[in-house]
């Protein structure tokens, strides 16, 4: 089935800006009708979808860019899609291990303020 630019973005809630913006940072490639006017299929569903979990995880758009141009070239360039992805895995998991650590900060000092708390209460 294919989509309007208008249809699209309601069913993958992103605006038509940022749609338009994806394209002209070739993170998709969009068809064109007979009048030149874009529309996306069922496919791009699914691969805007997996765009947003990479840009959750925090994925820069350069590497988004060189795995779309990758993806687009077929299955010739798996090994290298894996080890962006790998690689960025290294990085999610390096962050997360900070933000547990902070995490854990965190929950040591309101034990401290409730242990304060209940002390000193009337």
């Amino acid at each position: 089935m294919n989509y309007s630019i208008g249809q699209f973005s309601k069913l993958t809630n992103l605006s038509a800006p940022t749609l338009r913006y994806y394209e002209q940072e070739q993170l998709i490639v969009v068809s064109r009708d007979s009048g030149r006017r874009r529309y996306y299929t069922t496919e791009d569903i699914d691969w805007i979808l997996f765009i947003k979990k990479l840009k959750d995880t925090g994925m820069p758009i350069k590497a988004i860019r060189e795995y779309t141009v990758l993806r687009y070239q077929g299955d010739s360039t798996i090994k290298r899609r894996l080890e962006i992805l790998e690689n960025h895995k290294l990085t999610v998991m390096q962050e997360k291990a900070k933000w547990d650590n902070n995490l854990q900060n965190l929950e040591e000092k309101i034990k401290v303020y409730q242990h304060k708390l209940k002390n000193n209460a009337p």
